[in-house]
C-alpha cells in the first residue's frame, strides 16, 4: 500500500496536449503543421494512467478537443477507469484571443464531442494557459450558458503569460455569473507575494522535497492542492522543436526524464481524487464561495 503523509484528499488534474501545441512553442509551430508532427500524447497519457492505476489515484483530465477527435478511444479509457473528463478548449486557443461568440463554438463544440465519447457530463474547464484575465470575466457568463459548473483557469500568481496576482486563493464565484465556481490554483505566501505550489514547470524544475513541503504545507493549513501537469512532461525522447528562445527551450525542456519518476512518488505520498469530488462541497453549494471580480461590461449595458 501506498504510504500517505496525511489523509486528505488532493486534486490532481492533467492538462491533455501533445509536445507541439503549448504556447512556449507557438512561435514556431504552426497550428498548420499540427496534422504533419508525430503525436504521442496518447501514449503519454496511457503511461500516466498505468501510474494512477497502480497507486488508486483518480485525477481530473482537461482534455483537448483536437485530441478527442484524434483518439476517441483515449477518452473513453480515461472515463472508464473511473477518471473526470473535463475540457481544455477545442485548439488550445487562449480565452484572450477570442470574442465572446467565438469562445461559445470553440467550448460548446467539445463538451459535447467530450460527452458524446465518455458518455458523462462535462461539468469542468481550465482554459490553455489559465488565460481567464480580469478583461475575460465575460467567459464565465458563456461557461454558464454552455452548462459548465466549474473553471480551474486561475492562477493568483505573476506571471509573463498568465496570472490574476489578487484573486482569491481559494475558490470563488465570479462576479459576471455566479453560479459557475472559479477553483484556483493553489499558492503560497512569502514575502508578500504568492508562490505556485499546484506543479506544472515547476514541478520539473525544483526537487521533489518542495513539491512535497509544498503540498503538506497546504494540507495542514486546512487546504486541498490542485495539481496540474502535461503528458509530454514526462516525455524525455519527444522531438526537440528548433529555433526557440532560451527562456522558451529552458521552460519546455527542463528535467523531463525526472517527471515520471517523481510522478510516481507524488500519488504515493499523498491522496489524489477528481477535481469536482474534492471540491464536491462547494460545486453542490455554491454560495460557499465568496463572489469576486469585475463584472461584464456587456452585462452592466445590459442592465442599465
Amino acid at each position: 500500500m501506498p504510504h500517505r503523509i496525511n489523509g486528505r484528499a488532493n486534486a490532481l488534474t492533467v492538462d491533455v496536449e501533445d509536445y507541439f501545441q503549448v504556447q512556449a512553442l507557438e512561435r514556431v509551430v504552426s497550428r498548420d503543421s499540427w496534422d504533419s508532427r508525430e503525436v504521442r500524447v496518447e501514449r503519454n497519457t496511457d503511461e500516466i494512467l498505468g501510474i494512477f492505476g497502480e497507486a488508486g489515484a483518480k485525477a481530473t483530465f482537461f482534455i483537448l478537443g483536437w485530441v478527442a477527435r484524434r483518439h476517441p478511444d483515449l477518452v473513453r479509457r480515461i472515463a472508464a477507469a473511473g477518471h473526470e473528463v473535463a475540457s481544455h478548449g477545442l485548439e488550445h486557443v487562449r480565452v484572450d484571443r477570442h470574442d465572446p461568440a467565438s469562445f461559445r463554438q470553440d467550448i460548446g463544440t467539445t463538451k459535447k464531442l467530450l460527452e458524446d465519447l465518455a458518455g458523462t457530463p462535462v461539468r469542468g474547464y481550465r482554459a490553455p494557459s489559465f488565460s481567464i484575465g480580469r478583461s475575460q470575466f465575460w467567459a464565465y457568463e458563456v461557461l454558464a450558458a454552455e452548462g459548465y459548473a466549474y473553471s480551474s483557469s486561475v492562477y493568483p500568481v505573476r506571471h509573463d503569460n498568465y496570472g490574476i496576482p489578487d484573486a482569491p486563493r481559494t475558490p470563488f464565484r465570479p462576479a459576471s455569473a455566479p453560479t459557475i465556481v472559479e477553483l484556483t490554483l493553489p499558492t503560497l505566501t512569502a514575502g508578500g507575494r504568492n508562490l505556485p505550489a499546484g506543479g506544472g514547470g515547476f514541478f520539473r524544475l525544483l526537487p521533489y522535497r518542495v513539491s512535497r513541503w509544498s503540498i503538506a504545507r497546504l494540507n495542514a493549513s486546512g487546504h486541498a492542492c490542485i495539481f496540474y501537469f502535461h503528458p509530454w512532461e514526462i516525455d524525455a525522447e519527444q522531438p526537440r522543436v528548433g529555433g526557440l528562445s532560451a527562456k522558451s527551450r529552458f521552460r519546455h525542456y527542463v528535467n523531463l526524464e525526472r517527471t515520471a519518476p517523481r510522478l510516481r512518488r507524488l500519488v504515493r505520498d499523498f491522496r489524489w481524487d477528481r477535481l469536482d469530488r474534492v471540491h464536491g462541497d462547494v460545486l453542490q453549494r455554491p454560495d460557499l464561495a465568496p463572489v469576486w471580480g469585475p463584472v461584464d461590461a456587456a452585462a452592466d449595458s445590459k442592465a442599465a
